[in-house]
């Protein structure tokens, strides 16, 4: 085969498109998650901790003092931005909730899907067939 047909064919491999659509959800799942930090779990920790915007919270390398985050970098002082740091760790924490959630209820749904297809009559084993399989080919030759 060429490489076009090669290519191809891997594009269209059930895994890669199962992939692709994760990513494409994945991409999708974290707009929903961005939102709900930025625009509902930060406000209200902002107002737990008392107004804190945790997006503004730095440290000035070189030992002045500036009004903002945006002073700092205009002075082009180095900074640490622990607050995006601290931002970033309760993004991770609420993924891993709504992750959590997910998966739980995923399972609950396998869990009942279990519960039905045990209810369902067993049909004979594969060597129960081979077995009479074997004695009708008996039967008929002898």
């Amino acid at each position: 085969m060429g490489f076009f047909a090669d290519f191809k064919k891997f594009l269209f491999k059930k895994d890669i498109i199962m992939l692709a659509t994760a990513v494409v959800i994945g991409a999708a799942f974290n707009k929903i998650v961005s939102s709900v930090v930025d625009d509902i779990i930060m406000p209200i920790i902002g107002i737990i901790t008392g107004g804190i915007d945790f997006s503004q919270k730095f440290i000035a390398l070189d030992g002045r003092q500036y009004a903002n985050l945006e002073a700092a970098k205009e002075a082009e002082a180095a900074v640490l931005t622990y607050g995006n740091l601290i931002q970033a760790i309760i993004y991770f924490i609420i993924i891993g909730l709504f992750i959590f959630l997910v998966l739980r209820a995923y399972e609950k749904t396998k869990e009942k899907e279990d519960v039905e297809g045990a209810d369902a009559p067993k049909g004979p084993t594969q060597e129960q067939i081979l077995l009479e399989i074997r004695d009708e080919l008996r039967k008929q030759n002898s």
